[in-house]
């Protein structure tokens, strides 16, 4: 078996109405895919997280190393692959790229050998997990306090048990609309900020010392990621655990953040940290300084699924009879081609999601859906 073809799909969808995080505006939804095609007919499907033009192009380069190589040998290419543009970047671009690639390889690599990619990565250690619904992005034309608390009720009648909103647009605001979806949920379900590093260090300590009392289970990207003494800052100076992790790449990129204590709950992204062949290393490496992992999720189905296969293997740390499970980021805003890549969505029963057991990734890509949403002049 060798790889005969690299091909990428650019898919778009313009939104209606747009939102925004604090760091970002966003008037479409755009996401790119990643096909593997070997000379025996096995496929396999990656995706990179980030902008998906430039996204493409560097997986279109990193096609000349891999065209004639054995896909089964994931460990060999990442490297291959890492070095070869190594002294243009390790971090970014040159590491999304390769994630939707290596994807892309252990889904052929399961097809190969008849398992799920849980399986290859150590073992399943479950077979569903809870999600927690992401959404409240500042929407336009709409109260923004009003608009978080009606759509996280809506989230909690859905049966999700936790859910994460946007924040980092003022620390006054902020902390009205965190008062309004706590009022809104109750005091059972679980919630989560989330300011995308929105916030200046002392915004960000002032921010928790108020929001504390409100039952906040994590803190996410309070300040830009560079900054890793402000995230220090940040865990010291408030009570709310932090989390952050969906910007840094690879375990050089992940390591100083782990070293440096600086966040509670590391956050890598399986299709912008490297794939699986790096996220096991994040992993390790997690687990020596007992820092909590749950996957930062942000794409379509072939995402989805990629971090269910991870999560199903993630080793609880510790083990023991009643373990601290991962949960499952399920952005809830809208997109319409999120699952309609999938033959079979994947999507949460009173907020739990069962974890395909198929080979692979455990998913079949509806092609039909590919060229739906295809980006104009892809």
């Amino acid at each position: 078996m060798k790889i005969a073809a690299v091909r990428t799909h650019l898919l778009e969808h313009r939104l209606e109405v747009p939102f925004e995080s604090a760091s970002m505006r966003f008037d479409r939804r755009a996401h790119v895919l990643v096909e593997v095609e070997c000379d025996d007919g096995t496929v396999g499907w990656g995706e990179c997280l980030g902008p998906a033009r430039p996204n493409a192009a560097v997986v279109r380069t990193y096609a000349d190393w891999l065209i004639g190589q054995n896909p089964l040998e994931t460990g060999k290419i990442w490297a291959k692959l890492y070095n070869a543009l190594r002294d243009q970047g390790q971090r970014g671009l040159t590491i999304t790229a390769l994630s939707g690639i290596d994807i892309a390889l252990w889904d052929i690599k399961g097809k190969a050998l008849g398992q799920p990619v849980s399986v290859l990565l150590g073992g399943r250690w479950r077979e569903k997990v809870r999600a927690y619904a992401t959404g409240s992005f500042k929407r336009d034309g709409v109260d923004r306090v009003q608009d978080n608390a009606e759509e996280m009720a809506g989230h909690r009648a859905q049966g999700f048990h936790a859910c994460k909103i946007k924040i980092g647009f003022g620390v006054a605001e902020d902390l009205r609309v965190i008062r309004a979806v706590r009022a809104a949920i109750g005091p059972d379900m679980r919630l989560m900020i989330d300011a995308n590093h929105g916030y200046t260090m002392a915004e960000a300590i002032r921010l928790g010392q108020a929001a504390a009392e409100l039952e906040i289970d994590w803190f996410e990207e309070p300040v830009v990621p560079e900054q890793l003494s402000a995230y220090r800052a940040v865990r010291e100076g408030q009570p709310i655990p932090v989390a952050g992790g969906e910007t840094w790449h690879s375990r050089w990129g992940m390591w100083p953040a782990i070293e440096g204590r600086a966040v509670d709950i590391l956050q890598p992204d399986l299709c912008g940290v490297g794939g699986f062949s790096e996220a096991q290393n994040i992993m390790a490496l997690a687990s020596l300084h007992g820092i909590r992992v749950v996957p930062h999720v942000w794409g379509t189905g072939v995402q989805i699924a990629a971090a269910l296969q991870f999560m199903a293997a993630m080793v609880p740390d510790p083990v023991r009879l009643h373990p601290v499970e991962p949960i499952l980021e399920f952005d809830r805003t809208h997109n319409p081609f999120r699952q309609a890549v999938l033959q079979t969505p994947i999507e949460a029963v009173q907020g739990v999601v069962a974890i395909p057991d198929g080979p692979g990734l455990g998913i079949e890509v509806n092609r039909d859906a590919l060229r739906e949403y295809r980006m104009a002049e892809a």
